[in-house]
């Protein structure tokens, strides 16, 4: 929690005259370095640099792409175009408004690790209420988690919506399809799926879901996203369950001002 309220004072610091009207690309990417300061170093000439040395990555790799391709290979400019919106309030998204669904697999690789053995050197048991769950820790992921818990402690009330769990590390692609999912890289946690929706499962096809569904109280979103996870229930196709580690979505919100509750 200290980190990630450190990278937010440095990140409001560098844009805090901006209105939402002004988050243009390169301050988005600014936030995404702040975001991940142990991996990443600048941006220059539309490329994105390693603190490895390692080659750097376009950023825009300047292909139109419609929802679908940019949900099988979007590049770092498509995962940071939706603005996510935040808050302790619910909103129905928009027809395919999917922030953080869309993202760059070869950054997230770069950031996490490239393989499955390679991803589990990082990881670490975090206690979830009694629960040993599999988190990387890199870029103070298994922290956060474990201060998402802790402030979860606080509310009992609140316990049968987060246990058990339905998992976190998971080296697989996204159902349906071709690219990896944030469990790959052990940034993402499913809570109870006896209290979860999917759009799937209301009979949505892809661009053309019928109904918006959650049960999932608000209160707990509002404690990931103050640790820097966002939920997939902001999605319009939604995964009511579904929180991953994408601190640099909430701070474009934060510098936007894309709150829910507006």
């Amino acid at each position: 929690m200290i980190r990630f309220v450190l990278v937010f004072g440095i990140l409001l610091a560098c844009v805090s005259n901006a209105l939402a009207s002004d988050i243009d690309l390169q301050q988005r990417v600014d936030l995404l370095i702040a975001a991940y300061p142990d991996t990443l170093e600048r941006q220059e000439a539309g490329r994105l640099f390693f603190r490895d040395g390692g080659p750097p990555m376009v950023i825009d790799d300047g292909r139109a792409k419609d929802h679908a391709a940019k949900l099988a290979g979007g590049d770092i400019e498509d995962s940071l175009h939706d603005l996510y919106a935040s808050g302790a309030c619910e909103t129905v998204p928009a027809r395919n408004m999917d922030p953080g669904r869309i993202r760059s697999e070869p950054l997230l690789k770069r950031l996490y690790g490239n393989s499955k053995k390679e991803v589990a050197t990082s990881l670490r048991g975090v206690d979830w209420f009694g629960q040993i769950l599999q988190v990387t820790t890199r870029h103070g992921v298994a922290t956060a988690l474990e201060a998402v818990r802790d402030d979860l402690e606080k509310r009992p009330d609140l316990k049968p919506y987060l246990t058990p769990s339905a998992g976190t590390f998971n080296w697989r692609k996204v159902a349906g399809a071709p690219n990896l999912s944030v469990h790959s890289f052990a940034a993402a946690i499913d809570l109870n799926t006896s209290y979860a929706d999917y759009w799937v499962w209301a009979g949505g096809k892809a661009g053309n879901v019928p109904r918006y569904e959650n049960r999932f109280p608000m209160a707990i979103v509002e404690i990931f996203e103050r640790h820097g996870f966002i939920w997939g229930g902001r999605w319009y196709h939604y995964d009511t369950m579904h929180f991953e580690y994408r601190p640099e979505l909430l701070a474009i919100a934060r510098v936007a001002g894309s709150d829910a509750c507006r």
